[in-house]
């Protein structure tokens, strides 16, 4: 990041031009000031018509000979570079605008992602550092291209917006460098499971600090990123390097569905590998229709398993009181009852909304 204070010209001139006039004073052409230098005469001509730098060994030849400081002309010389590099920085960028602008800048700036910069330049300056990438070519080699499987090992080219979904993965990624997290442990992420169903079933307000640190306990990190417009995906899981990382939107806000995709991307980390990557509600290279269906039932599992499912559809009532009844027999929320029961279309939509608890991320 440039230090506010620091001076950055805004026009600089090659030290040729400055080297030219000290000859012309002199009376010296440049074939005795290369012999008085012991350089090749082309190199002087060179630095003179401002196609060659001066080099630290060159500024102390030709400080003895000119009587003018060594760093003098490495000062010309750095800012000259400085300023060169970024006129050429400016291009980038500009090259870069159209890009940016297939990016919810506006979203992104509103929940603190970007700084607060009007102008498209800057705005294109603040989501390239977001990305720490140098240029849009590098988001394209790394988000579609699959230039570096290592990390990134899926390919966002087929996906409708793989500008927003590529943001909101990105910010994830920056949540969970900002975690500390031990050696990833699978049995001990496996014992720490039936304490996350028992959190899920109580839904407490601070459920989500609750689930982070049991997860990272056992080496798991967890974060939560707001959804971005366009980006209708309500959870992912991926492998930073050794540690597994759970990202949830809590887009649907309903209890229920938070805590199935928690448990379905529980299940991807426990089933499935390291190389693999998942997005939850958008289309992706590498989709897998199995591997998801697995995550189903690991969730499934988790949440409600199916006879339990049967055992409630077996009763002869249904009113509230059974449906808390079944929830505390069964260590579940009413909620994932109802919206279970909702979703196999065993129950009409609208009822029992009273339990349903609202997702919300302190």
């Amino acid at each position: 990041m440039v230090n506010r204070n620091q001076y950055i010209p805004q026009v600089a001139f090659h030290p040729g031009e400055t080297l030219s006039e000290k000859l012309d004073e002199l009376g010296m052409g440049p074939k005795e000031f290369a012999i008085r230098t012991g350089k090749p005469e082309k190199t002087i001509i060179a630095i003179i018509k401002g196609k060659s730098s001066i080099t630290a060994e060159m500024a102390v030849q030709f400080e003895h000979v000119l009587k003018i400081p060594a760093h003098f002309w490495l000062n010309i010389q750095r800012n000259y570079d400085e300023f060169i590099a970024r006129e050429e920085r400016k291009n980038v960028l500009t090259s870069s605008i159209g890009w940016a602008k297939r990016f919810p800048l506006a979203e992104m700036i509103k929940k603190g992602w970007l700084p607060q910069n009007k102008s498209i330049e800057a705005r294109t300056a603040d989501l390239l550092a977001f990305f720490s990438i140098s240029n849009h070519v590098a988001w394209e080699d790394y988000y579609l291209n699959q230039q570096l499987k290592v990390a990134f090992r899926i390919s966002l080219a087929h996906t409708k917006e793989p500008y927003a979904i590529s943001a909101w993965l990105r910010k994830g990624d920056l949540q969970a460098s900002e975690l500390q997290a031990p050696d990833y442990n699978e049995k001990d992420f496996k014992d720490a499971l039936p304490e996350i169903k028992s959190i899920m079933a109580k839904h407490p307000n601070d459920f989500a600090n609750k689930l982070q640190a049991t997860c990272l306990a056992a080496g798991v990190k967890v974060v939560y990123t707001p959804c971005l417009p366009k980006a209708p995906i309500v959870g992912s899981t991926r492998w930073l390097n050794d540690t597994p990382l759970i990202q949830l939107s809590g887009r649907y806000k309903r209890n229920d569905i938070f805590w199935f995709t928690f448990f379905h991307e529980a299940g991807h980390i426990i089933l499935h590998g390291k190389k693999d990557i998942f997005l939850e509600k958008v289309d992706y290279s590498g989709y897998d229709r199995n591997k998801e269906e697995e995550a189903d039932n690991f969730a499934i599992k988790w949440t409600l398993t199916k006879d339990e499912e049967q055992e409630i559809i077996d009763s002869e009532s249904l009113t509230e009181a059974d449906i808390k009844h079944f929830a505390k027999k069964f260590n579940t929320h009413p909620a994932i009852i109802i919206g279970r029961l909702q979703h196999d279309k065993l129950l009409p939509y609208g009822l029992g909304r009273q339990f349903f608890k609202p997702v919300i991320f302190k």
